[in-house]
């Protein structure tokens, strides 16, 4: 994820100065997070952005930094936005650390976009068209949103030459149908995903329309299984 699993942080303030963490343990928690499951996911963050005039963007959970450094390595002014201080070995990347729903939205203007991906699951749910209306109160023109898709789903694979192959089936079919069950062990999980009872597609883009947003565009990803929308104000 790129938020959770993180305790908050007091204070709503620009610092790029990173905590220090020991490189062993920080490799062995990037190749545990970073891996071939999520690598796509990250990059489609990036991909939605392709073709629009964005230079600035404020990238909200940016966890050990890869979609940040994607940003920057494709020429985007990038400043993240966390509960913690900034984990980013960059002394160039900007970082505002604050609470997001208790940050105000001119904190969070400024910037042609913003990216919240795997990050408003972590909220509770009637929290989260609070959350929408900030960002467009914010100004950017656009907002790009993601969060985990368990609807009705099937994905196939399958690779195959002379030496070896292999397959991989994932069949997602009657969640819509059960609640989503909270671990209650953990304060930063999952609040809710989309596809369970009570969290449709509809319920989720109706709190989108109605905190101030027109969707663009709709996506799906997986193997890591998350909707993503291209948002614009209205």
């Amino acid at each position: 994820m790129q938020t959770g699993d993180k305790p908050s942080g007091d204070a709503d303030s620009l610092s790029p100065q990173p905590e220090y963490v020991e490189p062993g343990a920080r490799r062995a928690e990037w190749f545990r997070y970073y891996s071939d499951k999520r690598i796509g996911q990250q990059w489609f963050q990036l991909h939605l952005l392709d073709g629009l005039e964005v230079q600035s963007v404020l990238e909200v959970g940016p966890n050990l930094g890869l979609v940040t450094a994607l940003l920057a390595n494709a020429g985007f002014d990038v400043t993240t936005f966390d509960m913690l201080s900034s984990q980013d070995p960059r002394a160039d990347v900007k970082h505002i650390q604050g609470e997001l729903t208790a940050i105000d939205s001119g904190s969070l203007s400024g910037y042609d976009a913003i990216l919240c991906c795997e990050t408003l699951e972590h909220l509770p749910w009637d929290q989260v068209q609070g959350v929408l209306a900030k960002f467009d109160a914010a100004g950017p023109k656009y907002l790009v949103i993601s969060v985990p898709y368990m609807g009705f789903q099937i994905d196939w694979r399958l690779y195959l030459n002379r030496l070896t192959w292999r397959s991989k089936l994932s069949f997602k079919k009657l969640n819509f149908l059960r609640r989503f069950r909270i671990d209650q062990t953990d304060p930063w999980g999952h609040k809710w995903e989309a596809g369970y009872r009570g969290h449709s597609l509809a319920a989720l883009e109706a709190k989108i329309g109605a905190a101030g947003w027109q969707i663009e565009r709709r996506d799906f990803t997986s193997p890591t299984r998350s909707v993503f929308y291209l948002l614009s104000p209205k």
